[in-house]
């Protein structure tokens, strides 16, 4: 695992995006095709922001979600309502939707795992996975002591209750084939957990994600618990 220090959040947005810029148009020119699973809550926004201002083949691009809350659609809590207003007129039309909102939601998994594997091959391989890291040590919807943490097999599982709303995930298998992770952590908050990630402690669901080319962007505020030589890294 790589861990590249910046300033401030701007300068881990704009970094981060050109980071994840430059491999799709590498994987469009390589395989034809670029597949990236992004996460939501609010502190992508930033990098989703310099994301949409970056020349990407969104022609040859599918962008698949880490995770989404079972909420109704156009609710604030959804992933996706965030995702597509950012991400502009370009992206939202090759950006597969986690079908949270249907009834019969261990079906709908099973479905949306199907849509990974006609985009990525079975198992589904992944060009990039952007994942964040929770101050309890949770990235994607892998949160601490669900039962979903011991998922080995299905590609797209859904939690229990978390802070009111069930959760539909990508699981470890799915995660851990991709050809590169990309962490973006920012904040003090995130400090001792960033630093347990690093020392690659699977005691933090985050821990149990492959760390071999793996990348993480954070500011000086999360890595206020890294040695001072990590923090001199760049990517």
């Amino acid at each position: 695992m790589r861990i590249a220090i910046f300033p401030d959040i701007a300068s881990v947005a704009a970094e981060a995006a050109c980071f994840i810029a430059d491999a799709a148009r590498r994987a469009a020119v390589e395989r034809g095709r670029f597949s990236i699973a992004l996460s939501g809550g609010r502190t992508p926004w930033p990098m989703l922001r310099a994301l949409a201002d970056q020349e990407l083949p969104w022609q040859h691009s599918d962008i698949v979600q880490t995770d989404e809350r079972v909420a109704p659609a156009g609710d604030s809590d959804r992933n996706i309502t965030g995702l597509r207003e950012i991400l502009g007129a370009g992206a939202p039309r090759h950006i597969h939707a986690m079908p949270v909102e249907e009834r019969e939601l261990e079906r709908a998994a099973a479905r949306y795992a199907a849509t990974l594997q006609g985009l990525a091959g079975h198992p589904p391989v992944l060009d990039l996975v952007h994942l964040g890291l929770g101050a309890d040590g949770h990235t994607a919807s892998l949160l601490p002591d669900d039962p979903v943490l011991g998922e080995s097999k299905a590609e797209v599982a859904l939690t229990q209750p978390y802070q009111g709303l069930r959760r539909m995930t990508l699981t470890y298998p799915v995660l851990n084939l991709a050809r590169r992770i990309v962490w973006l952590v920012t904040g003090e908050d995130k400090a001792t957990m960033l630093a347990r990630l690093h020392a690659g402690d699977t005691a933090i669901p985050a821990g149990r994600v492959r760390a071999e080319n793996a990348v993480v962007f954070a500011d000086r505020a999360a890595a206020s618990q890294m040695g001072g030589d990590v923090a001199q890294a760049r990517v």
